[in-house]
């Protein structure tokens, strides 16, 4: 088959993938390798048709057969894509650079080395392919607001405002946008996105559009004093909590199932010792608790770094329960994770932790909150791993939760959008902390956030002394420190640590008396 021939073919595929046929791109790419084994883009369009049909193990064997045949940018960064996909980690991120080292020449590869980097949580090394990408295509909105995430993240705040101004004033009803300039400062009286939010949010029409926007507007309005907050918040939880079909029952037997696998009198665990490797530092919690405050002050150490919210210990517990749901935690994958060796579990989140850790660190924070479901695995499989969690007054955890726009589809958080489910889970998450200081004493330094903001020092030397760290003065300044955040408290952890969130619930004092209402009964305090 002549080059031409060859060419007409490669377009072909290429055509039929972006229309979504993915019959007539798989056909165009065998007829491809049936003309020249050789040649890279046969196997290449022919892994991406399976990988749109969803057959992602059998989309990688095809692409690195691509790669064998001659490494091409394009061809290194889908196939990282589709190693994060296989939480193949370490493989993606080498697979990511070596397509960055060969100067892609389009912005869709740009971007998606970017995208790849942002999943192994380097935000830093994201900036430049999505620059780059940028660059190729200004006009690119997708491209642009992946530049914006980034730059927020690491710190150019600047940047990020100046970018997301641009999508609005290309897409005036980019929701994403909206969402992202409300958190990225607090708004004020004379300098706010109040008007044009509204506007935004009476022509929202895309799925989701209408949640993001009426959250921003909730925030903001939050910001400014104005107690229509909580309406505009109110009904996006309500249609929120509606649309995801939760029910506390599906939680409540996600702790029924821990609680009778690790009580005291259980005798269904696996015997063994774990793995004694001293380097992780888990910081859990309930979310916007200050989890990200503590994860700063201790990779502020010189002897730490953060490894970010890593899923690293749901997924080693998941793997190895070999359980056939398709949900990370379940009751059925708790009860199956008993009969694991410890030491298996250990290897397996260090094997997963590897791949996100700085070259040269002694020690690494997972600051993942949900890990205080998996304190028990964690005190078994690494004995000599530090745990923090953070405990804040549960009125201001139950409001922190609600207001906070989490990924929309996560069932880690799917709770937080009704008050008295958000009360309920704070209820089982206290007793759940209460077994595990009971089974594991003294392996947990529970850690109080408003003590924190109330004394420092105390609290920071305290915090160290559990760590089995020295002191270091820049534990106090952990706001100076420039590494990348990419949660929703970028923005307060880049500022000195103040009082300004303590006693925020009282706000709203009335429209959240039937949680306060919930913890009378329950006998839970309320400070």
């Amino acid at each position: 088959m002549d080059r031409d021939s060859v060419l007409t073919l490669e377009a072909q595929a290429r055509e039929a993938l972006k229309r979504g046929d993915i019959p007539a791109a798989a056909a165009a790419a065998r007829s491809l390798i049936s003309a020249d084994e050789n040649l890279p883009a046969g196997y290449f369009l022919l892994g991406i048709a399976a990988a749109e049909a969803g057959q992602i193990g059998k989309a990688v064997p095809l692409v690195e057969a691509a790669v064998a045949r001659g490494p091409e940018a394009e061809h290194l960064a889908q196939l990282a894509k589709l190693l994060i996909l296989l939480r193949r980690d370490g493989d993606a991120a080498e697979a990511a650079r070596e397509a960055m080292a060969l100067a892609p020449s389009d912005a869709r590869t740009f971007d998606t080395i970017g995208c790849v980097f942002t999943r192994l949580g380097d935000h830093e090394g994201a900036v430049e392919p999505f620059q780059s990408a940028v660059a190729a295509e200004p006009d690119n909105i997708d491209y642009r607001y992946n530049l914006a995430a980034a730059s927020g993240f690491t710190g150019r705040v600047e940047d990020a405002l100046t970018h997301y101004e641009a999508i609005i004033a290309a897409d005036p009803g980019n929701a994403r946008a909206h969402y992202a300039l409300a958190i990225a400062a607090r708004q004020t009286p004379e300098s706010n996105h109040v008007p044009r939010l509204k506007a935004a949010l009476a022509t929202a029409q895309k799925p989701g559009d209408g949640l993001r926007i009426r959250y921003a507007l909730a925030k903001e309005l939050e910001d400014i004093g104005d107690p229509e907050s909580f309406r505009h918040l109110s009904t996006a939880n309500d249609e929120h909590k509606r649309s995801l079909r939760y029910d506390f029952a599906q939680d409540a037997a996600i702790f029924d199932a821990i609680e009778a696998l690790f009580s005291e009198r259980s005798q269904s665990l696996h015997a063994g010792s774990g793995r004694s490797d001293k380097s992780p530092i888990f910081v859990v919690g309930m979310p916007r608790t200050g989890t990200t405050l503590v994860d700063r002050i201790l990779s502020s150490h010189p002897d730490v770094v953060s490894a970010g919210e890593l899923q690293a210990m749901p997924l080693a517990v998941k793997r190895l329960a070999e359980t056939s749901s398709r949900t990370v935690i379940d009751p059925e994958t708790i009860l199956a994770s008993g009969n694991i060796d410890p030491a298996r579990i250990g290897d397996a989140y260090l094997a997963q932790a590897e791949h996100h850790r700085h070259e040269g660190a002694a020690r690494f924070t997972d600051k993942l909150p949900a890990n205080f479901l998996y304190i028990g695995h964690i005190a078994r499989a690494l004995p000599q791993a530090k745990i923090i969690c953070l405990r804040r007054n549960p009125m201001d955890t139950v409001w922190s939760n609600y207001k906070n726009l989490f990924a929309s589809q996560s069932a880690y958080y799917a709770y937080s959008y009704d008050l008295l489910d958000t009360a309920r889970y704070y209820a089982r998450f206290d007793k759940l902390m209460a077994m595990w200081e009971k089974l594991y004493p003294g392996q947990v330094l529970q850690l109080s956030y408003e003590q924190l903001v109330a004394d420092q020092e105390v609290q920071t030397r305290r915090l160290l002394e559990h760590c089995a760290l020295d002191w270091d003065e820049a534990c106090l300044t952990f706001h100076e420190n420039s590494a990348a955040v990419a949660t929703p408290s970028a923005a307060q952890v880049r500022r000195p640590l103040n009082a300004d969130a303590v006693g925020k619930w009282r706000t709203h004092e009335a429209a959240l008396q039937p949680a306060r209402a919930f913890f009378e009964k329950q006998a839970i305090p309320i400070r």
